[in-house]
């Protein structure tokens, strides 16, 4: 199982949320650079990186800072936030990204999402993420009206290479990942799928392991917190 040490990237910063709140939002002293640079080092092989600044403005804000890492340190990358139009699918793919993922555009266009997957194959990741079964969009302040896995089934054969699934009631507040509503997206997605939100101790992690159709798991504020070590959770990574 892969696991993808995260960064949230806001004003050139490492920052994390408490269910995507920008009102409460903590700043950590390593740059993004010099946190992916700790992550290479503990010997992870993949990153999960989200642009916060680019969630609020769609535009690639922090560009330059995902080209640093991707040259610096041979991490494989997922990239999302704001990510709205092919322009900007191909900017992070002409950087080197493994995958970019499509959230709020792919749940408010599908066509968006079919026509993305085949211009760009093998590189797109879905990220669907509910709340209370229901998908949210804009940086998780409007509810889409539409259940997680209907919509799944609608776009479920549009070639999707990956798919994040994270519940924003569990995210950033270390109280273990929604393990239940994670398994429905497993069992009838046609692509792996990645946890997120929540987790909170290397317990979640090997729980993981054990699952169906999962091909990873995102860990953010538990590393910045101290709750986990970067050397237990790296003998997890396979």
């Amino acid at each position: 199982m892969k696991i993808f040490p995260a960064i949230d990237i806001k004003d050139k910063k490492c920052i994390r949320l408490i269910k995507g709140d920008f009102e409460k939002k903590t700043e950590y002293e390593l740059s993004p650079v010099d946190q992916a640079d700790k992550y290479k080092s503990h010997g992870f092989k993949n990153l999960h990186i989200v642009d916060l600044d680019g969630a609020l403005t769609g535009e690639t804000v922090n560009l330059n800072i995902v080209q640093e890492i991707v040259k610096k340190f041979d991490l494989k990358i997922e990239i999302g936030g704001g990510v709205r139009n092919f322009e900007s699918i191909q900017k992070y793919v002409d950087v080197g990204v493994e995958k970019v993922i499509l959230g709020s555009a792919a749940v408010k266009d599908k066509n968006f999402l079919k026509k993305a997957c085949k211009k760009f194959q093998n590189k797109i990741a879905l990220g669907l993420d509910a709340k209370d079964g229901y998908l949210s969009v804009s940086g998780w302040k409007e509810s889409s009206n539409q259940l997680t896995l209907d919509y799944l089934k609608e776009v479920n054969d549009y070639g999707v290479s990956r798919l994040i699934y994270t519940d924003i009631n569990r995210d950033g507040m270390k109280q273990s990942p929604n393990f239940e509503e994670t398994l429905k997206v497993a069992e009838i997605s046609n692509c792996p799928v990645i946890i997120s939100g929540g987790v909170s101790s290397i317990d979640d992690i090997k729980k993981a392991k054990n699952l169906k159709n999962i091909e990873g798991i995102i860990v953010g504020k538990a590393i910045y917190d101290g709750d986990i070590k970067l050397e237990e959770l790296v003998k997890e990574d396979a």
